[in-house]
């Protein structure tokens, strides 16, 4: 039997510039994207219960960077650099966009992304670039539509339905999944979290794997 995760026990350990300074390509991986505005950092510190956690991100040189937190010796959280709103260079953009394609299509040990979007404001042109990379490579995608507390439940709704409608004609609803989610709320976390335990602790892994888990609180 698989243990659940404890998210709490989320821990900062590196930042990388490129896929060549990530850690080994050892135990498994999830990670997060989306535009800078999107409420990615605040989603992963609702995620783990600790609202200092992702600020290790936002600090000076480390906002384009690749960022590691680690949940036991063998998984992981990544929060990739946010993108669409950074005030630099063309040619800086082009070389991040560069990174995050690279991460995506060839870090081995990743089993998953979770792509955040703002649900106001859904499948923006950076967003399915992002979408594009990941299924090209046949990889599963969990959007988390965040900040879905601007909007009233039936609106929220509808923009879930949107989404999903556009996904499933876009022929991708087999890697795809949708969610929304609140972190002002606490709303959409226990989705997130089956989600993550899905991907991070598949139900095949051998028992000796599970037991390296580390024990819920």
């Amino acid at each position: 039997m698989t243990i659940a995760i404890n998210f709490h026990k989320a821990k900062y350990t590196l930042s990388a510039p490129s896929i060549r300074e990530c850690p080994p390509e050892e135990g498994i991986e999830v990670a997060f994207a989306g535009r800078s505005n999107a409420g990615k950092s605040s989603a992963i510190n609702t995620l783990t219960n600790n609202h200092k956690l992702a600020r290790v991100s936002k600090t000076p040189g480390r906002t384009q960077l690749i960022n590691f937190f680690e949940l036991s010796a063998t998984q992981r959280l990544v929060d990739l650099p946010g993108y669409g709103y950074a005030k630099v260079s063309r040619e800086q953009k082009e070389q991040w966009q560069r990174y995050l394609s690279e991460y995506l299509r060839e870090r081995q040990c990743l089993k998953g992304l979770v792509l955040l979007m703002d649900i106001r404001h859904p499948l923006q042109e950076f967003d399915t670039t992002m979408l594009n990379w990941a299924t090209e490579s046949n990889m599963a995608v969990h959007i988390l539509l965040t900040k879905a507390d601007k909007l009233s439940r039936g609106q929220a709704g509808s923009a879930l339905m949107a989404v999903k409608k556009e996904i499933k004609n876009a022929g991708l609803a087999d890697l795809v999944s949708v969610q929304t989610f609140s972190s002002l709320k606490n709303t959409g976390v226990d989705d997130l979290k089956a989600k993550l335990q899905g991907w991070l602790a598949p139900e095949s892994d051998e028992q000796s794997e599970t037991e390296e888990l580390p024990e819920p609180q």
